[in-house]
């Protein structure tokens, strides 16, 4: 028994070195920490417990028999983060460089089964070289087993991919198909066809940072939503992120004791708005003020930073935020703006986790390369993602709530539950000028009259009483009680239930 015992140890040993010492060595050379390190760091202490450890791929082309290493090239298996079971993978570059076989595919697909069948999200660590060349269309089979999984597991369970390496080939569709996509500056990549192919088909010279770095996915592409500058700070902010995420779509958001009281009232809040209506403010600000401990996860942080998104708490229980940002572009929805809040409103709805929006949007960014790419189609992407929303939505106009985006921000028509506007907020088609303009045509010449006819308008449409007056806000609130108002609202709303007729899937406008 103690020789089956010490042979047990040492297979395990040799299963945990992976591709050995010298890969290892490499692997901290270039400041990236090896699969188990990744694990050990994302999982509590001690929490971890592994699977096919010791599985090993059947291929006999090209040598391949003669070079097997345990695990092939993917560590798996589950533990828990503050408690809460969270399953896992890791790829391991040191073994084959971290390619998918048919074996490697195969333990994949086992996690993300047992995931589905626990209902508990899943973490993927990415640092591969894509499908192994060796095994051919075995190992294409095998990734096509991992992308219907992932599609299978779409709002049902959270998916959360970190690029901690290079991504490439199949290796990159696994992660655009799951919920939250987080990379590594410097030292990860994704892309479909590397800087060689790239020559090659196009002549174009191109770097693999500047063809799929963090920069690229996080300021353009809107393919990840997060960067960091090394392995530690992202697996750290993954933790923080799952923290805020149900385990599941049928478990509800998760509670933590909160010692923020729910009726804090801000006096700094009455004098955030500028006198001057075209005149900046920073909506993070009402954010941090508004949420449990200025605690604010922000989702694509660097990308159409026109509009933000992110999670917060409010009386410990999370909420997903949706703002638009006057700092930059004076709020404007946009296609990329558009996309990007559809994407997360889609999220928390799958999850049930409810939505506020704080709105401060001058309507929609005019112009030819805004028309050209398709604005219409992206502006309905977010106009269609409030409308199918079953969760609580609680919005408050802070500002400008002008036009078609007056509706689209989740406004009563579309299905709003509770909103409210501050006495700053302007509801109307368009800003004064030029409504007046088109109203009062003839008067154009003369600056006296246009003065009037201006100040007139805005007397009647600039402020939040005629949108009340409808029904279309629920109350004007002082701006210091936003915080009580938006828990008290959140708490009445528990318990929305919300029936649709029946039918197989919606038909968003992609």
């Amino acid at each position: 028994m103690k020789d089956m015992l010490e042979r047990l140890e040492e297979r395990r040993a040799q299963a945990r070195l992976g591709g050995g010492a010298k890969r290892i060595e490499a692997q901290h050379a270039r400041g990236k920490l090896t699969a188990r390190e990744r694990i050990e760091l994302l999982l509590d202490k001690g929490s971890f417990e592994e699977f096919d450890m010791f599985v090993e791929h059947r291929s006999t082309d090209f040598g391949m028999d003669k070079a097997k290493i345990p695990g092939d090239g993917v560590v798996t298996g589950w533990g828990t983060v503050n408690g809460r079971t969270i399953f896992v993978f890791a790829k391991d570059f040191t073994v084959f460089g971290g390619s998918l076989s048919e074996a490697h595919a195969q333990k994949l697909t086992k996690i993300q089964d047992m995931a589905l069948k626990m209902r508990a999200p899943i973490v993927g660590l990415f640092d591969a070289g894509g499908a192994r060349i060796q095994e051919g269309v075995a190992a294409l089979g095998g990734y096509g087993e991992v992308f219907k999984r992932n599609v299978i597991a779409s709002g049902v369970i959270p998916q959360i991919s970190v690029i901690m390496g290079p991504c490439a080939g199949g290796d990159v569709y696994s992660p655009a198909m799951t919920d939250f996509i987080f990379m590594v500056r410097d030292r990860s990549y994704m892309f479909v066809t590397g800087p060689d192919v790239v020559k090659t088909v196009t002549n174009e010279t191109v770097t693999s940072e500047e063809l799929g770095g963090a920069k690229v996915h996080t300021t353009k592409s809107s393919v990840a939503d997060g960067a960091y500058d090394n392995d530690v700070e992202a697996l750290l902010q993954v933790r923080r992120l799952i923290d805020f995420l149900p385990a599941n779509n049928m478990d509800g958001v998760p509670e933590i004791p909160s010692f923020d009281d729910p009726a804090r009232v801000d006096n700094s809040l009455d004098t955030l708005i500028p006198d001057n209506p075209n005149k900046p403010y920073d909506m993070k600000e009402l954010i941090l003020k508004v949420v449990d401990e200025a605690d604010f996860f922000e989702i694509q942080g660097v990308y159409a930073k026109n509009i933000i998104t992110g999670f917060g708490r409010v009386e410990g229980r999370t909420v997903g935020i949706v703002a638009n940002q006057p700092m930059v572009l004076a709020g404007v929805l946009d296609s990329d703006a558009s996309r990007k809040a559809a994407r997360f409103v889609r999220f928390c709805d799958a999850f049930n986790i409810p939505i506020v929006t704080f709105e401060d949007v001058p309507g929609f960014l005019p112009g030819t390369a805004q028309e050209y790419g398709g604005l219409i189609k992206h502006g309905a992407k977010l106009l269609f993602a409030y409308s199918e929303a079953t969760v609580p939505l609680v919005t408050v106009i802070t500002r400008k709530a002008f036009g078609g985006a007056y509706d689209v921000m989740a406004s009563k028509h579309i299905g709003g539950d509770v909103n409210y506007a501050w006495p700053t907020a302007q509801i109307a088609v368009m800003g004064a000028k030029g409504a007046v303009e088109i109203i009062f045509r003839q008067d154009i010449g003369d600056a006296e009259k246009i003065a009037a006819r201006t100040k007139e308008y805005e007397d009647r449409f600039m402020s939040p009483f005629v949108a009340a007056e409808r029904g279309y806000i629920d109350e004007v609130i002082m701006p210091h009680s936003t915080r009580r108002r938006i828990a008290r609202a959140l708490a009445m709303l528990r318990h929305k239930e919300t029936e649709r007729p029946w039918k197989k899937h919606d038909n968003i406008p992609l």
